[in-house]
């Protein structure tokens, strides 16, 4: 079938489908638009005021609490940021030390009062990388694992530093739980970016 228009052009009309062939771009574009998550509603969102950006798969809720040290009355002024999707929450705590030996003994005390929480859970704890990251104190990172229905809910959490204006930055990112897609755990992570 097709139409001839002025100047000799001929347009090829398509022929109907036959009702099989009528159902294949349908089903293409439902699995096209499935892939388009809503639960994971990615944005860039500045932590604190120390440069760090970090990817969450939310609108993020600010806090600041403060953080115990040890079993002395010091505690350190802890900014959070963080939300929940896909039945996990994806959150960054910052805080600020005055040099690096502070932030070496409040990122150690830090990472031991989160163990300590974790009691009885399968802890995994390894160096990490993070670019443009303080090398002291090093980036760790903690994976949680969940064993039985008793044990604390699956986590992970990336501790990190970088000296700003003479200063420390500490972050603690964290996702905890087990989110509905499997790679939303490394669009997190590798969506931190320091300055």
């Amino acid at each position: 079938m097709g139409s001839r228009l002025a100047g000799g052009w001929i347009i090829s009309l398509p022929m109907p489908l036959p009702p099989r062939s009528r159902l294949a771009p349908l089903v293409l574009l439902a699995a096209a638009l499935g892939a388009c998550n809503p639960v994971f509603n990615w944005r860039e969102v500045p932590i604190a005021d120390d440069g760090l950006v970090a990817l969450l798969p939310c609108k993020p809720d600010r806090a600041t609490r403060n953080l115990p040290l040890g079993s002395g009355s010091e505690s350190i002024a802890v900014d959070m940021t963080g939300c929940e999707a896909g039945g996990a929450t994806f959150a960054v705590a910052h805080a600020t030390a005055e040099d690096a030996a502070q932030a070496e003994s409040w990122m150690r005390t830090w990472r031991s009062a989160t163990r300590n929480q974790l009691a009885g859970a399968t802890i995994a704890e390894a160096p990490a990388t993070l670019p443009r990251a303080a090398t002291s104190p090093a980036p760790v990172r903690l994976e949680v694992r969940q064993q039985g229905a008793g044990d604390p809910a699956p986590a992970q959490m990336l501790w990190f530093a970088q000296q700003r204006s003479g200063k420390m930055a500490l972050y603690q990112a964290t996702v905890l739980g087990r989110p509905a897609s499997a790679d939303a755990s490394a669009a997190f992570f590798e969506g931190l970016r320091l300055p």
